[in-house]
């Protein structure tokens, strides 16, 4: 029995020392590429491109993903001529927690302090599927912060169970530091391409995904805790917000691939859309990451925004 420990306790001891060895590898491919701005719980990483004095656009990301994912060839359409401001939400990406991990509320109310923070006037905020759930939260509690919502196949309704590409991330609380450090980095590294084509379909994934869009940010530690933590979390947040909708009054309106594999367009785009006094909702040809792979018809749509 001593001999077992002994032999449990040097391979743990060398998946954990193997995942922080992958994690500074995937940091160095995919390396911080803004500024910091400090708000209560978290300092905000985010990018900033296109004229100082233009209208702002302040896009936030979904799950297992980062900033990238928008400047990744989104960003760049629109800031020609519009400032555009793309963050790592709160414990995602390079945006660094200084307190607890933020719940959906938690979250917007850290987006809307980085808002006033670099002297924002009412940015359209744009918000990609679980960035689409915070948006929609900061539209309920700072609704003077912004002056519209742009929502990209958003999570925007309670929903049973995790969709069928995040359920490795359904791990109880306290396996979930074992896990992320042993084998959760090889367990990505083994599927993460399998799963990365299901979040896509039907829509094909770019090959330079992992590094341009920051795919591979995605397989370290910390953001497999992040990604279980909002994975429980979502489900009972979402029940109290989604019967609030009807108390937005802000314009908001989504864009949802019709072939989405991820969340129901009908769901989560037609009837939140109803839901909202002042709710549209636009079907296209589609997966679930339209800011990669339907770029111009995704920038077409915010600029009739």
């Amino acid at each position: 029995m001593l001999w077992f420990l002994v032999a449990l306790a040097v391979v743990v001891g060398a998946l954990v020392l193997w995942s922080a060895w992958v994690s500074r590898g995937v940091e160095r491919w995919v390396p911080m590429d803004g500024r910091h701005v400090e708000v209560p719980g978290v300092r905000i990483h985010y990018v900033e491109t296109g004229p100082a004095d233009a209208p702002a656009i302040v896009m936030i990301h979904g799950i297992m993903s980062q900033l990238r994912a928008f400047t990744y060839a989104l960003a760049g359409r629109l800031a020609t001529d519009r400032r555009v401001i793309v963050m790592d939400r709160p414990g995602w990406g390079y945006s660094r927690l200084t307190g607890l991990r933020l719940d959906i509320p938690g979250q917007a109310d850290a987006i809307a302090a980085a808002i006033r923070a670099l002297g924002l006037e009412k940015p359209l905020l744009v918000g990609h599927s679980m960035g689409g759930a915070v948006s929609l939260a900061l539209a309920l509690r700072h609704p003077d912060t912004v002056r519209g919502l742009g929502l990209i196949s958003p999570l925007t309704q309670p929903i049973a169970e995790a969709p069928g590409p995040l359920k490795g991330l359904v791990v109880p609380a306290l396996l979930r530091p074992l896990i992320a450090w042993t084998i959760a980095v090889p367990l990505a590294m083994r599927n993460g391409k399998a799963t990365t084509v299901r979040v896509f379909a039907p829509d094909p994934v770019p090959g330079d995904f992992p590094i341009k869009a920051g795919g591979a940010l995605a397989i370290r530690p910390r953001s497999f805790l992040m990604g279980c933590y909002e994975i429980e979390m979502a489900p009972q947040v979402m029940q109290a917000q989604a019967p609030r909708y009807g108390e937005i009054g802000l314009p908001v309106s989504i864009l949802y691939g019709r072939q989405d594999a991820l969340l129901d367009p009908a769901l989560h785009g037609g009837k939140t859309a109803a839901d909202i006094p002042n709710g549209a909702v636009e079907m296209l040809d589609g997966g679930h990451m339209l800011p990669v792979t339907h770029v111009d018809a995704t920038a077409a749509w915010l600029r009739g925004l």
